[in-house]
């Protein structure tokens, strides 16, 4: 069964947040946890809450089922663009410049190994 945990206009812009996620998409859980606590980027912490979040939620999902023993996978993670906030920020000549906030959205679906592996086969 697989288990999913989503984060919704979280600050930060998807091209960054993408680059984190594209690191630990595919990858077993505890590995992917290791990666992501040495990150350097600020994206890292946050993708790291939800994908702790997603194995939470994997376990209320499975209650017999031991993490250790399923050999938990991080089957899809997506990062889509949220809305976006528009500021303006004085410059020469009493011009206004336009400032971007993005947003983003973030989607982490966790699934234990040979489920994962059962599906590619067909």
């Amino acid at each position: 069964m697989e288990a999913v945990a989503k984060l919704r206009n979280c600050p930060g812009s998807p091209r960054k947040m993408r680059l984190v996620a594209d690191i630990v998409r595919g990858m077993d859980v505890d590995r992917s946890l290791n990666t992501l606590r040495f990150t350097s980027k600020a994206g890292a912490r946050i993708i790291e809450k939800l994908l702790l979040s997603a194995v939470y939620n994997w376990r209320n999902g499975n209650p017999g089922a031991a993490v250790d023993d399923s050999q938990l996978v991080v089957k899809k993670i997506t990062v889509d663009q949220g809305k976006t906030l528009k500021r303006f920020r004085p410059a020469s000549f009493g011009r206004p410049h336009r400032i971007r906030k993005r947003m983003n959205h973030i989607t982490i679906i966790v699934d234990s190994k040979d489920t994962v592996e059962n599906t590619q086969a067909e």
